[in-house]
């Protein structure tokens, strides 16, 4: 199993819906993207974080993941994403 973090700070002129739009467009893609087992985004972070929210995503193989990131649903998504966010920090791992 492959595992896909994503941590991102907003841009600071986000609009107010962002965190709930991100989460809406990205967790809808659960059951919609071959070899994708599970997508979590977590957007209710503590005053303790130095990111806004994280995309928890596991995947079956990395053939998978590199599939996930050109599919046209995930890129439709990840345009909005992108939109509104300042800083992404990524980690892949196999678990």
């Amino acid at each position: 199993m492959i595992k896909h973090i994503i941590l991102w700070k907003l841009k600071e002129d986000a609009p107010a819906e962002a965190k709930a739009e991100v989460k809406s467009r990205l967790e809808a893609l659960n059951g919609r993207i071959p070899g994708m087992l599970s997508l979590t985004v977590h957007n209710n972070g503590l005053a303790s974080s130095s990111a806004d929210m994280m995309l928890d995503s596991a995947f079956e193989t990395e053939e998978a993941l590199a599939g996930y990131q050109v599919n046209p649903l995930h890129v439709a998504a990840a345009t909005y994403v992108r939109s509104v966010v300042d800083q992404r920090l990524c980690l892949d791992f196999e678990a």
